[in-house]
């Protein structure tokens, strides 16, 4: 079993310190892109801040990937698309802790709605409080509740000890992550 780094059990500490200031409406979803998944995919070797310099289509990470979905008129921008070699992977969706990922019908259509679009298997939905990992193979419907193709939800308490799983589904070391579903 892969043991989870430092810096993830650091923010799961950090969040745990101070979960009702981070669960107050007041609390912002940018505040939590920076402060805990940006730094959370960083543990995963991800180069979210672009440090080796790579051209936009080939950066690991791109913020606001603008992308066409299924049956909208105007392109959709999920917070963020994982790539490889300018393959995209995966994308993930961040919500503010104050969003109950676990019950959010619109959340999860709406991170469906962008994976469905451009065929990726998977993709993640979290507010960090929450890591929910959604399948995406059955075209997403706006009443569909939040579970439906949901395969995975991880309470932030856990991810030291799920460690295994999330690494080796959504680590830049991992180059079948596109492949792996369950």
């Amino acid at each position: 079993m892969l043991e989870a780094p430092s810096e993830i059990k650091e923010l799961v500490e950090k969040f745990e310190r101070n979960l009702n200031a981070y669960k107050n409406f007041s609390y912002k979803e940018e505040q939590l892109k920076q402060e805990f998944i940006n730094p959370f995919f960083k543990a995963l070797g991800w180069d979210v801040d672009n440090v080796s310099g790579a051209a936009p289509q080939y950066r690991d990470v791109i913020f606001e990937d603008s992308i066409k979905v299924t049956g909208g008129k105007a392109p959709k921008a999920p917070d963020y698309c994982f790539t490889l070699a300018g393959r995209k992977m995966f994308f993930v969706e961040a919500k503010k802790p104050s969003v109950d990922i676990k019950t959010n019908k619109e959340a999860s259509y709406q991170l469906r709605r962008y994976a469905w679009s451009v065929k990726l298997p998977l993709s993640i939905l979290t507010d960090f409080e929450e890591l929910a990992v959604y399948e995406s193979r059955i075209r997403p419907k706006p009443h569909d509740n939040a579970n439906v193709e949901r395969i995975k939800i991880i309470n932030y308490k856990d991810y030291p000890d799920k460690w295994d799983y999330i690494y080796n589904r959504f680590s830049n070391h991992c180059p079948h992550i596109s492949k792996t579903i369950i």
